[in-house]
């Protein structure tokens, strides 16, 4: 069954039912807040925008006094955040109702191992797969912590409600628990008034680890695991699931992450690992209470229960009991070995703020905070022989788990090994010490200028920047394979940057010494253009003992941005990979070479079409060459939230990859609000790493009718069509000389990038120059004024050439929109974005353009937007947008008329901003009118 089938059978009197008593709630509450008049106001709104009255809209929203506007605006940006709730909590009951009753979904986990388990390489595939979603620091998601914690709340109560419904549960307890939450939720700040630092994105989003990911990736390794059993495969090592990490260690063009951040970053995510073991032993401590006058313990646990400082005389003849709080006392030592070996070294300032970060897991913290401070003043003098039992590696700690598994093997209590136990040695084989790898990332700008620095300064070459590719080259690999020297041991003052690249690096090096080699395992390089770009970063590397002649403990990876570095990636890959030096670092690495493929600066760059044209053809080039030298290729996609950026369904995306471009290995990134939707509790994580890891699998065995022989046909018309349409796209952006000033003069750019979305600056250089900007305001400024630009401009136009052709050519596309599912997937989704853009909306901020020439770009793009939907519907064969997935367009149609209210408020914001009517708190509401259409539309940036 497919998702838009599974959707659209979803149970529509129940999320009925639920946005009725959502909305009565939230009216009533707001009645209550309110001036009868301002009230009265908000339901005229309401009737007016369902009514489809614009004129009458902004009639309206142009009468509204400012403080009328706070009130108003919050009302409008609740009431779609809470039928998202809704809607996300009958897709998480629908999933584990068909599960329960053994019906077919999509991306159901049995389903696809039971397809794989007919091929005859079976095991090989499920013991090898890895699928990692790695968690970015991009947050579209500008909704407080604050706000995430009562949207839970809500969330498990609207869980309750078909027991409400069948007189389980108390009905006026469980609705007045509803609406104290919703009232809360009305009188508490849904923006934040300071820009999100570094560390706060580190916290906030281990926040995601402590209610959904511990407890969905254990769960689903042990359902991955039995469903290959039941198949007769049994698997040893296999870690279909592990989870990355940006934050803390992305720097490409993020001043604020430093070498410190780094380390807060990692040592941040081992305490959080290391207080979930620490609860899943005490819980297991408090279960286990197994006597030896009744059953028997191997000779291993006794030993480990002897040295046990729980020494009550009623736990003298519970051994296991015993043994788990001697695992548990040596767990608390290493979390206080951890803590004290990021504060040595750290200022004093470093010092409390570690500490207060520590102080957030809560676990024993009067006893780690005493412990560190008496360390520190001296007051303590232990020996390292002198100190408690503790881990220094995970190896030990999965030694002492196995002395009990065996324990309870060998005397038959295997049932012992299920529930909690289970869950926490599949948690220590996928999360370690380190939790998830954290990736390093910087600007091959930064690693030239770098080199170049050190290359001077040690007398070696004076003008590295200016010499040819193949000079810097030949220059580079003398220093990596003849000369043993470090480039940076020299008296010569250092430039800041050179120190601070140099000094992430160094601690790089010691988290992998310290936390095991899992905690970093690559560092990736955006615009990578070169194989000097490549070589660079291992002259960094080398000077920290990360890279040697012989192998690398981290892997280089390049990072193919545009359109133009998409195309030479095959050229650049090629000589890379012939590199006798590279072929040794690859080797090192199990002959697995990563490449990551941006979707948001080639989609800024050349459009949509073209992005995902030559994203697709890249991987195909280079799969076959890494084929070509023997080298495994794995991708790692920088996909957004939104189409523009790589987003939509990711099932589809992944199952539409080019035919063996998934070896075993794939990675993307999850970022902004797409963290909360999928991520924000343990069900909807487990149902979307469910998907993640089918759609892997099932790109992987599944032969296409477009693998084969109508592939050739397929990809002459694609590249037709695109280069059309890269140019049609080229055209308008970066061609005409208005469209500059139309994109900054009608969206709310400005304000979305003075917005406390993240700690990384809106531009790379200046906000006044597209090019420069960053993918994520640029798509969401797009989407905010519902024109969702990124996500269609240049498709119609193009397609629409090569229709009038021949008359044969439509059919010709037809058929590929039938059979071959990257195609499907690529109209598909030009489809969703068309029915969430709203033209008559889109003119209106036209409209704030100052001049009649600039304001002439929003006919340009209203003829191309309505060419793009008639082919697409021409070509799918359907009358109206999402005619395939009706969930979708009843959600949209609850939603709609309130973010579109939302649209007209933030209009005239925006105009008595310019005209000076606003003052400096006023103008938060623009902001909160920007989290509203964002929550509404659900993929905003």
């Amino acid at each position: 069954m497919s998702l838009q089938k599974l959707e659209n059978n979803r149970n529509k009197t129940v999320v009925q039912e639920e946005v009725q008593i959502l909305t009565d709630l939230l009216e009533d509450i707001t009645k209550n807040m309110l001036p009868a008049e301002t009230f009265d106001k908000i339901m005229q709104l309401k009737k007016l925008s369902s009514n489809l009255d614009y004129q009458g809209l902004d009639k309206v929203v142009r009468s509204l006094s400012n403080d009328e506007m706070v009130y108003i605006s919050r009302y409008f940006s609740i009431l779609p955040l809470l039928i998202n709730i809704s809607e996300d909590v009958d897709l998480a009951y629908e999933i584990n109702h068909l599960n329960n009753i053994d019906q077919d979904y999509l991306g159901k986990l049995s389903t696809t191992i039971e397809m794989v388990a007919e091929k005859e390489n079976a095991a090989e595939i499920l013991e090898h797969l890895n699928v990692v979603p790695v968690l970015t620091a991009h947050p579209t998601q500008v909704q407080r912590k604050s706000m995430l914690d009562l949207t839970n709340h809500i969330h498990t109560l609207l869980r309750k409600y078909r027991d409400v419904r069948m007189g389980l549960i108390n009905k006026e307890k469980w609705h007045n628990d509803l609406r104290r939450y919703i009232e809360i939720i009305m009188q508490t700040d849904m923006i934040r008034e300071k820009k999100l630092k570094v560390t706060n994105e580190i916290t906030n989003v281990m926040e995601y680890y402590n209610s959904s990911f511990l407890q969905a990736v254990p769960n689903l390794m042990l359902e991955y695991k039995r469903l290959a059993k039941e198949q007769g495969i049994d698997l040893k090592q296999a870690k279909p699931i592990t989870m990355g990490m940006w934050i803390g260690g992305d720097r490409d063009g993020n001043p604020f992450v430093t070498a410190e951040t780094l380390m807060r970053s990692a040592t941040i995510q081992s305490e959080v690992i290391l207080n979930y073991y620490i609860s899943k032993i005490s819980s297991l401590y408090r279960t286990f209470s197994l006597s030896t006058n009744l059953s028997k313990t191997s000779k291993a646990v006794e030993e480990m229960a002897a040295q046990s400082q729980d020494t009550s005389v009623f736990r003298e003849k519970e051994p296991y009991r015993r043994a788990f709080h001697f695992i548990q006392s040596k767990l608390i030592q290493t979390l206080l070995n951890l803590k004290e070996w990021a504060l040595v070294g750290s200022s004093a300032d470093e010092r409390h703020h570690i500490e207060r970060l520590f102080g957030t897991q809560g676990h024993q913290q009067g006893v780690v905070t005493d412990y560190i401070s008496n360390r520190l003043s001296g007051a303590i003098q232990e020996l390292a022989e002198d100190r408690p039992p503790y881990y220094e590696t995970i190896e030990e700690f999965k030694q002492d788990l196995a002395i009990i598994k065996d324990s309870l093997l060998e005397n038959k209590a295997e049932a012992l090994l299920t529930g909690e136990f289970a869950e926490l040695l599949e948690a220590v084989e996928v999360f370690g010490f380190f939790l998830a790898s954290i990736d390093m990332r910087q600007d091959s700008s930064v690693h030239e200028a770098c080199v170049a620095e050190l290359l001077a300064t040690a007398g070696i070459n004076d003008h590295y920047s200016d010499l040819s590719e193949d000079e810097k080259c030949e220059l580079l690999l003398h220093e990596l394979l003849e000369d043993p020297r470090i480039l940076s041991a020299t008296h010569a003052e250092k430039s800041e940057l050179l120190e601070k690249e140099l000094a992430i690096f160094q601690t790089a090096r010691e988290l992998k010494d310290r936390l095991g080699e899992d905690v970093i395992r690559q560092t990736i390089i955006s615009h990578a253009t070169s194989v000097s770009d490549m070589l660079e970063l291992a002259i960094m590397l080398k000077e920290v003992g990360l890279v040697d002649a012989e192998k690398a403990r981290v892997q280089i990876v390049p990072l193919f941005e545009t359109i133009e570095d998409l195309d030479h990636s095959e050229e650049t890959m090629r000589k890379y990979f012939s590199l006798p030096l590279a072929k040794k670092w690859i080797a090192s690495k199990d002959n697995y070479q990563e490449i990551m493929l941006g979707y948001s600066d080639s989609n800024k760059d050349g459009g949509y079409l073209s992005s995902c044209w030559t994203l697709y053809k890249a991987q195909q080039q280079l799969t076959a060459i890494g084929d070509e030298f023997g080298v495994k290729v794995t991708f790692f996609h920088g996909r957004g939230g939104t189409v523009g950026r790589g987003g939509g369904p990711t099932y589809d995306a992944i199952a539409s990859q080019p035919l063996k471009s998934i070896k075993d290995r794939i990675r993307l990134t999850e970022q902004g609000e797409v963290i909360g939707n999928k991520y924000g509790n343990k069900d909807a994580a487990y149902y979307n790493l469910e998907m993640l890891v089918s759609a892997a699998i099932n790109r992987m065995i599944t032969q296409k009718k477009s693998d084969t022989n109508t592939s050739n046909r397929y990809e002459a018309i694609m590249d037709q069509v695109v280069s059309r349409s890269y140019d049609i796209y080229r055209e308008l952006v970066f061609g005409n000389d208005h469209f500059y000033d139309y994109f900054f003069e009608s969206s709310p750019i400005k304000n979305i990038s003075s917005f406390n979305i993240g700690s990384r600056p809106a531009a790379r250089k200046t906000i006044t120059e597209i090019g420069g900007l960053r993918a994520i305001p640029w798509v969401f400024s797009w989407s905010q004024s519902r024109v969702m630009f990124p996500g269609w401009y240049g498709v119609g136009s193009s397609f629409k050439e090569f229709i009038d052709q021949d008359p044969k050519n439509i059919e010709y596309l037809r058929d590929m929109y039938q059979n071959w599912p990257f195609f499907q997937s690529l109209l598909s989704n030009v489809d969703m974005v068309l029915s969430k853009s709203n033209m008559n909306i889109a003119f209106e901020y036209a409209k704030l353009c100052e001049s009649e020439e600039v304001q002439a770009i929003y006919y340009i793009i209203l003829d191309e937007w309505q060419l793009t939907k008639n082919v697409i519907l021409a070509i799918e064969g359907y009358d109206e947008l999402l005619a395939e997935n009706t969930y979708l367009k009843d959600s949209l149609n609850y939603r709609m008329p309130y973010f579109n209210i939302l649209n007209y408020i933030q209009l005239e914001l925006i105009k008595r901003q310019r005209r000076g009517e606003l003052s400096s708190h006023e103008e938060r509401l623009i902001h909160t009118t920007i989290n509203g259409i964002a929550t509404g539309l659900r993929n905003s940036g």
